[in-house]
């Protein structure tokens, strides 16, 4: 299971991306928009699978901040993180989605539902799906809460390090 309470061992840091979105489905298309930018500029080029999945990741995540975790008048925040090893040929990404309700903890479906109708609740399934890692926690500076997912791209273009 890649539900995980803890997030995984910090390694170093080589960049981070972060921006306050309005809590809008217009807020959730411009993150995915920029840090789809952010991830090629990082050495993730537009087109490849990885870049795909991760896109995703904060599309999935970035949705349901404002879909479960709306409060009128607050943003959501969507911090990128590269982490890699020194001299390492692989970069882990961590995506966090940030919004100010505690109250609606995320959890997966236990079977997506069916049917014509239904065309939402699986989201957490396709984070759960594309994700190493992935959970939530508390947010520390006030309410709210943090959903997180991590995605290692086996080869990146480490000659386009983060920066």
């Amino acid at each position: 299971m890649n539900h995980t309470e803890q997030p995984a061992p910090a390694t170093p840091a080589h960049a981070c991306f972060t921006l306050r979105f309005s809590s809008t489905p217009r807020g959730a298309r411009l993150a995915r928009r920029l840090c789809s930018e952010r991830l090629d500029s990082w050495g993730v080029p537009y087109g490849s699978d990885d870049h795909d999945v991760l896109s995703l990741l904060v599309s999935e995540l970035a949705t349901n901040a404002v879909t479960h975790g709306h409060v009128a008048g607050r943003d959501f925040r969507v911090h990128l993180l590269a982490l890699s090893a020194p001299a390492a040929a692989s970069l882990t990404v961590r995506v966090e989605v940030t919004d100010t309700r505690g109250d609606r903890l995320p959890a997966p479906a236990a079977e997506p539902a069916t049917g014509h109708a239904h065309t939402g609740g699986r989201g957490l399934l396709l984070v759960e799906a594309l994700a190493d890692r992935w959970g939530c926690e508390s947010r520390p500076d006030g309410p709210g809460k943090t959903v997180w997912a991590e995605y290692t791209v086996a080869r990146y273009a480490s000659s386009a390090a983060p920066s």
